[in-house]
């Protein structure tokens, strides 16, 4: 029932906002923008599962492909300030068509890789650094430029929510094609969708300097990058994204593995992942939705706290089926919650003129968060046999991040 409450007023403010403020264009690049999250946001959150697969066909340790993994995600992130600004300067639609190709190329060479550094060029840097070109910090910057004011939260939710419902379906259907046909095979099909977003970023042009609205922020991106660089709040949001972002990639590069090892059934590690991005959806956006109506701090803080009482809950409970898709459901509905909550308040603090290059700036702490426990969680797992550590880690880092929001003030930097 108080899930379903703020999920239908949702649904009707979201059509309330379409019908009376939102023109046609504004239309079609939620439509389309959300579509380019669906497709790359669920191909990379299925690459934990060849994790197995890869490394058996090549008889590496799992620390080899799991540094591929965090070289992809260190680069994403690395990267992704850079690429908001070039995407907020010469414009998304060509980032992303870029962002596009690249892909493409990086997943045909990885089906074809025959060494291990072709595994972390194409997989770790190519994919990688494409990864900044079409995912949340841009396409969410787009979609912010063009919804309205008082709806922003909302629809930052709504494509927080939408990029893991590839979950749903490009999850588990990896996982099918990986059984029949062999990861090699199911990596150049993933390839062939990431190409899709090509066309779609024809609805997605436009770049910061089209904005004339008074909540823009800044005029110029070196007095928007010195506002960022001595304003409290935006530096702990910044440190409290590090540890989303060490959660996600934890979860979603090791605990494929974490279950095989614990010799559950070979299609829940899929079922799992689905089942994160089942319950996303209703968590993403109901988040997304009271953003608008109470305070983004407090929400974010209790979202890594649930986090570190679930971690701790789930390590202390006998394994199981049950116990597994329970843990999901819970944490699919804490999933990608941060994210319209955190750019909702980097927009709320500065504007929303250079949102994909300040976003970019706390999704690069994001993603070398990601960084360390993928790369940490494969060299812990070949020493020990086991993610014991992590978890623990895991539940400490969640316990600090619900801290760091409290002090935030939220008032708008010009208004201070």
């Amino acid at each position: 029932m108080g899930v379903c409450a703020p999920l239908r007023g949702g649904l009707y403010t979201l059509a309330v906002s379409v019908e009376n403020y939102m023109s046609k264009k504004a239309y079609l690049v939620v439509v389309s923008g959300c579509a380019v999250l669906l497709i790359t946001m669920g191909v990379r959150q299925s690459f934990g599962l060849f994790l197995n697969p890869l490394t058996q066909d090549f008889q590496l340790d799992f620390s080899v492909f799991s540094l591929t993994l965090a070289i992809q995600n260190l680069l994403w992130g690395l990267s992704q300030p850079y690429i908001g600004a070039l995407a907020d300067k010469y414009g998304s639609g060509r980032t992303i068509v870029l962002a596009g190709i690249a892909n493409v190329l990086g997943m045909w060479w990885l089906a074809n890789a025959t060494s291990v550094w072709e595994i972390h060029i194409s997989a770790g840097v190519i994919v990688g650094i494409a990864g900044s070109g079409a995912t949340l910090a841009v396409i969410l910057g787009v979609i912010a430029r063009n919804v309205p004011t008082e709806r922003r939260s909302l629809f930052l939710g709504i494509g927080s929510a939408v990029a893991t419902m590839g979950q749903i379906t490009i999850a588990p259907i990896s996982q099918n094609l990986i059984t029949d046909f062999g990861w090699a095979t199911t990596v150049i099909l993933l390839g062939i969708t990431m190409g899709l977003i090509v066309p779609l970023a024809l609805a997605l042009r436009g770049k910061a300097s089209d904005l004339n609205a008074s909540n823009a922020g800044a005029e110029k991106l070196m007095d928007a990058l010195h506002q960022a660089r001595t304003h409290s709040g935006y530096i702990c949001l910044t440190l409290g994204f590090y540890v989303c972002g060490f959660h996600v990639a934890f979860i979603m590069s090791h605990f494929p593995n974490y279950l095989t090892s614990l010799e559950m059934p070979d299609l829940l590690p899929g079922a799992a992942i689905s089942v994160v991005g089942v319950t996303n959806l209703i968590g993403t956006f109901s988040f997304g939705w009271a953003g608008d109506k109470w305070s983004k701090k407090y929400l974010l803080s209790s979202i890594y706290f649930g986090r570190a009482i679930l971690f701790a809950a789930f390590i202390l409970v006998p394994i199981s089926v049950t116990s597994v898709l329970i843990f999901s459901g819970i944490l699919g509905f804490l999933w990608l919650a941060t994210v319209p909550l955190t750019s909702g308040l980097v927009g709320q603090f500065f504007g929303i003129r250079y949102l994909a290059t300040l976003f970019g700036i706390v999704f690069a702490s994001h993603q070398l968060g990601a960084f360390t426990s993928s790369w940490i969680g494969g060299i812990l797992f070949d020493q020990t046999g086991s993610y014991d550590s992590i978890w623990l880690v895991s539940i400490g880092l969640g316990i600090v991040a619900a801290l760091l929001h409290l002090p935030i003030d939220e008032r708008p930097l010009l208004r201070r």
